[in-house]
């Protein structure tokens, strides 16, 4: 089974390669529960290693009390808010299927679409037609769905333990990752540069850019305005505003917006007679709206100097492929093909180069035929 010409063990060859699949699946499959807190961790430590750099030259150079730090502010962000979160949401969870499971939901009678000047009358009397017409046996055939619905979700929430352990592992891996930073960058370059040499140095430290990029631009941004929506439906009076705070991140993270927390909010305002604050929060809305499209490109532009397009289709399509890291994940591989492609195609002139080198040559030839 030898190859006398060249000297290889075909067998031992097939067999070696076998051996090495089957450890690196079987490592693979035996690291599988740590993945998401270490993607988890990886993220954020590329993230936020700027400000563990100036922390630690704040805190007389120490690793140890700039590591402290770090955790404590993450324990802060991420832990605390939701445990809180899920706290608030089993207390308020009984009221909220009791309320929508009762009898007491009807439509409003909005009289004051009668004070609308030239259209109000008209208004408000294909409202109370549609009333009449049956309106009121429409909400009562959905009331059941309602309940039903919230309290399935309501269920799931509860079940937040995996989740939680995910955000321990985080923690755990982001002390490590923030104490071993240099070494783990050193060894991860040392292995890009080993399988495509300089090129691979550079898609490494341009993912990191990505990453910073998306921290930036859409996780900051989604706070801003979560934060700023927050304050709009608690001054206007709008019940557990705290939730639907998050709610809004949460939408502003996955690309959909505020929208779809706010417009409820606004149209409950209006059903209840409270037109001031209805139309209050409705040019507060607006405002947060525009500052998505001022705010999330300026960020993104700090953060890594990369197509803003190619940034939130990788938000918009990691996430739908791999669930909430996928904010990260998703521009990452990207920004890497990105640069691969664009790496590749750069090794030849563009086509316009071509042409006027092809001009040169057919230019050069004609005049050695006519001598």
């Amino acid at each position: 089974m030898r190859n006398k010409r060249e000297g290889i063990d075909f067998p031992q060859a097939i067999f070696s390669l076998i051996f090495i699949i089957i450890m690196i699946f079987s490592s693979l499959w035996i690291m599988r529960p740590f993945f998401l807190g270490f993607a988890w961790a990886s993220m954020v430590v590329i993230a936020t290693w700027p400000i563990f750099l100036k922390l630690r030259f704040l805190l007389w150079n120490s690793r140890v009390c700039a590591v402290i730090t770090m955790i404590s502010i993450l324990l802060l962000i991420f832990i605390i808010p939701i445990f809180c979160l899920v706290n608030s949401l089993i207390d308020n969870s009984t009221s909220v299927i009791s309320w929508l499971s009762s009898e007491n939901l009807r439509f409003p009678d909005f009289y004051w679409l009668q004070d609308i000047p030239i259209i109000g009358e008209k208004l408000f009397l294909s409202y109370q037609k549609l009333l009449d017409e049956g309106g009121a046996e429409l909400i009562t055939k959905i009331q059941p769905y309602m309940g039903k619905t919230t309290e399935f979700f309501i269920l799931q929430v509860g079940h937040f333990g995996r989740f939680v352990i995910h955000l321990i592992l985080m923690l755990v891996f982001s002390s490590l990752l923030y104490w071993n930073g240099e070494r783990t960058k050193n060894i991860i370059r040392h292995f890009a540069i080993r399988l495509g040499s300089n090129s691979g140095d550079s898609v490494v430290l341009l993912a990191g850019q990505a990453v910073r990029a998306v921290a930036l631009g859409v996780v900051v941004t989604a706070l801003v305005q979560g934060i700023l929506g927050g304050i709009g439906l608690a001054v206007s009076g709008i019940p557990y505003s705290s939730l639907l705070m998050i709610l809004i991140i949460i939408f502003c993270l996955v690309q959909l917006g505020p929208l779809p927390v706010l417009i409820p909010a606004i149209v409950w305002l209006y059903w209840n007679g409270n037109t001031t604050w209805g139309t209050v929060l409705l040019v507060w809305s607006c405002i947060v709206c525009v500052l998505d499209h001022i705010l999330r490109p300026i960020l993104i532009r700090m953060g890594a100097d990369l197509p803003t397009v190619l940034i939130l289709s990788g938000v918009i399509g990691g996430l739908i492929a791999f669930g909430m890291i996928g904010l990260f994940v998703g521009p990452v591989v990207l920004v890497i093909s990105y640069r691969l492609i664009s790496s590749w195609m750069d090794e030849i002139p563009a086509p316009s180069s071509l042409s006027k080198e092809s001009k040169k040559h057919f230019l050069l030839k004609n005049k050695i035929k006519n001598k």
